[in-house]
């Protein structure tokens, strides 16, 4: 059987690879004699898995989260919980991790070590909270705090996908119609204008040669479009276009304000969650800094982190960035002055949940109109191109 496994060799560097054994404790046994240590190891997936395997989806995780919350809250062992689990589930992949994680507890292993050897699955923050749970004694309430933790992270993307759906769909729609006009409906006009022998108006001019140069050379639009988006997939990915999308994000009418929020809202629930779950403030900033899904939050929580580890306070480092609303400034101050600043940045992160909900609502309502306005003037304008000579035929 070959297994999949990510480990550290005996200088610390990561390194992926695969091992042929009979089974995962063997291949375990045999990378620790080689002085590797394991990180993650799970059997490597066919070419009928890959593709259409059982995929483990984050409402499971958040569903066996919940469920394991319960568990260790009546008493039942996490052993003894993770099995039942496993029992339960009819995703083969989720039993699997489930399984492996039983295995390594049973070892000797805590649950925050076992969880992190699958990070696909279970995220930094997730392994923290654990961590810190398992220092105090509260297991079983961090789990159901990291449930509701998750829930609210995938409403809130749930809400931006749904408000950017419709949009989306009006946007493909009205270049379906465009690209069917030009390349349909246009051409029949072409020969009834030709008999006329009449001069043609600019606007049906240009359209005809738009729509002569779609359907004789349609093959280089498909190439520059494919080129297109396989060229913008690469920039997204590199530095400097992260930060160039990301700055769009941040600035753009009518989305920007959404984003904003939507990254506040994010970074600062993560942020009130670890530091009321007895996690360092530093390392609650790092994991605020990953969580906020925009590189200029990532930076000002990055440059907050360098800033506290000198002496500074979190408010301190936000004040005058524009990226942090004052009153939410004000309001950091007061927790930080009190030492209630983890009840204060939960508190308000339920008021952001809220405001990022109004924001989706506010540029779904302008993003609607504006759609149908550029969609009726693309389509009338063709509309008029075609029309135009019609009329002239009758004079």
């Amino acid at each position: 059987m070959i297994f999949e496994y990510r480990a550290r060799d005996p200088l610390g560097k990561e390194m992926d690879g695969k091992i042929d054994t009979k089974n995962v404790e063997d291949a375990r046994q045999q990378l620790r004699r080689d002085g590797f240590r394991v990180l993650e190891i799970q059997q490597q997936a066919t070419g009928g898995m890959s593709l259409f395997g059982p995929r483990v989806k984050k409402y499971d995780i958040i569903y066996m989260t919940a469920q394991l919350a319960i568990m260790a809250e009546t008493g039942i062992t996490i052993s003894v919980g993770l099995e039942s689990l496993a029992e339960e589930t009819e995703n083969a992949k989720l039993r699997a991790i489930l399984l492996d994680m039983k295995k390594q507890v049973e070892g000797g292993e805590d649950l925050s070590t076992a969880l992190a050897r699958h990070p696909k699955y279970f995220d930094q923050t997730y392994v923290s909270l654990v961590r810190a749970s398992e220092a105090n004694g509260s297991l079983g309430a961090m789990l159901d705090r990291i449930a509701t933790y998750q829930r609210k992270e995938q409403e809130t993307v749930g809400k931006v996908r749904s408000a950017m759906a419709y949009p989306a769909v009006m946007a493909t729609v009205a270049i379906g119609v465009t690209i069917f006009l030009l390349t349909f409906i246009m051409p029949k006009f072409a020969p009834l204008f030709a008999q006329k022998g009449k001069e043609l108006p600019k606007i049906t001019i240009a359209m005809m040669t738009v729509s002569n140069n779609l359907i004789a050379y349609w093959y280089f639009w498909l190439l520059g479009l494919l080129l297109f988006v396989a060229g913008f997939l690469y920039f997204r990915r590199t530095p400097r276009g992260k930060a160039a999308l990301d700055w769009v994000k941040l600035n753009v009418p009518i989305v920007g304000p959404m984003c904003r929020k939507v990254a506040l809202s994010r970074s600062i629930r993560t942020l009130g969650t670890m530091l009321a779950s007895g996690v360092s403030v530093l390392d609650a900033l790092k994991l605020a800094s990953d969580v906020a899904g925009n590189m200029y939050y990532e930076r000002t929580w990055r440059s907050t982190l360098d800033q506290v580890t000198s002496g500074s306070q979190i408010y301190e480092t936000l004040v005058g960035n524009a990226l942090f609303p004052s009153m939410l400034v004000q309001m950091m101050r007061s927790g930080e002055e009190t030492g209630r600043l983890d009840v204060v940045l939960e508190k308000v992160s339920s008021y952001y949940d809220g405001e990022v909900e109004m924001a989706l609502k506010t540029a779904t309502s302008m993003i609607e109109p504006l759609l149908i306005v550029v969609m009726g003037s693309v389509v009338g304008t063709i509309a008029i191109a075609l029309l135009l000579p019609i009329f002239s035929m009758g004079h």
